[in-house]
């Protein structure tokens, strides 16, 4: 029996490039289900995250000329693209035997949907798209994808090195994944979590379509943050570390100057004193600032809010976000 497939796409201020992206997601579906892989009832989900374009229009007008194929969902405001594809997810995971997952600006390349869905036929749970270079990036934000997936590694958060949010998920690795109950996504490191059977498919990115990017450097940092942060404890290890380093310095300076002390080499002033007020001072700021980001990550999960509300779905009746 043929498997149905549901293709997630989430949407933030995306009118210009979504009328060519519905296009070849579209042929690209089609194709396969001409070719006998996937059933007829597969589809295209558009998730609108919160537009202030047209970008919800664009999507009803997708729904109206084939709602057999395309489907829609608004959120009611924006709740960020690891909340988007979430959604997604939840409004087809009981419909779809898998789901793909990939951005409306078409960077990754929709031909090895096929492999993908190959790959699922053979047996893969989870089938990552990966890079398989990246020349079309500027030699800065190579240098720093590089510096980021290092520094995840060495944090010991298991990843997949030049995968983003291009994946296959079959229907109980999304099952599973949903069951997840934090709010602070960061589905690149929760995927390979599921430990179900996975492999590769490896493309070369492309340019964008149309459009301009939604992930500047300001929101690389925060994503590397977050990541970093929902993973590990080693921010707070560091700063432990630190403060033995800090108390070991303050020990061998306070029996320096008793030595000196003793000798009557001790020079009446401040400056020792500024010194280590402003040195301790940093610390302590810095330790706080750190611990924070924990603390701020307790407060966001003791509220248990919903990681998003739908205002508008035109697939039919979705599920509320629960406590899974």
């Amino acid at each position: 029996m043929r498997k149905n497939l549901s293709i997630i796409l989430p949407c933030y201020n995306e009118e210009e490039v979504l009328p060519i992206s519905s296009e070849k997601i579209m042929s690209i579906l089609l194709d396969l289900i001409n070719k006998g892989k996937i059933s007829n009832d597969s589809n295209i989900v558009f998730v609108d995250d919160g537009s202030s374009d047209k970008t919800w229009t664009l999507i009803e007008r997708l729904v109206d000329s084939d709602s057999n194929h395309y489907n829609g969902i608004k959120l009611s405001r924006n709740f960020g693209h690891q909340n988007a594809l979430m959604a997604g997810m939840t409004s087809q995971v009981d419909k779809a035997d898998m789901i793909i997952t990939i951005d409306a600006d078409l960077q990754d390349d929709i031909d090895v949907i096929e492999d993908m869905v190959d790959a699922y036929n053979e047996g893969y749970d989870v089938v990552y798209g990966v890079r398989n270079n990246r020349d079309s990036d500027t030699a800065f934000k190579r240098k720093t994808a590089e510096t980021f997936y290092k520094l995840m590694n060495k944090a010991g958060i298991e990843m997949v090195p030049n995968h983003a949010d291009f994946r296959l998920l079959s229907q109980r690795a999304v099952n599973t994944l949903l069951s997840f109950p934090e709010k602070n996504l960061f589905l690149r490191g929760l995927v390979p979590l599921l430990g179900y059977p996975n492999t590769k498919v490896y493309y070369s990115r492309k340019k964008r379509e149309a459009g301009e990017s939604k992930y500047p450097l300001k929101k690389m940092i925060s994503f590397a943050k977050e990541g970093l942060t929902s993973f590990t404890i080693l921010p707070i290890t560091f700063v432990r570390n630190l403060g033995y380093i800090v108390l070991s310095i303050g020990i061998i300076y306070t029996i320096y100057t008793l030595i000196q002390w003793s000798k009557g080499a001790v020079e009446n002033g401040w400056s020792s004193i500024i010194i280590t007020l402003w040195l301790l001072g940093g610390f302590q700021l810095i330790s706080i600032s750190i611990i924070g980001e924990y603390i701020g990550k307790i407060y966001w999960e003791v509220k248990h809010r919903p990681r998003f509300i739908i205002e508008t779905n035109l697939t039919g009746e979705v599920k509320e976000d629960h406590e899974r």
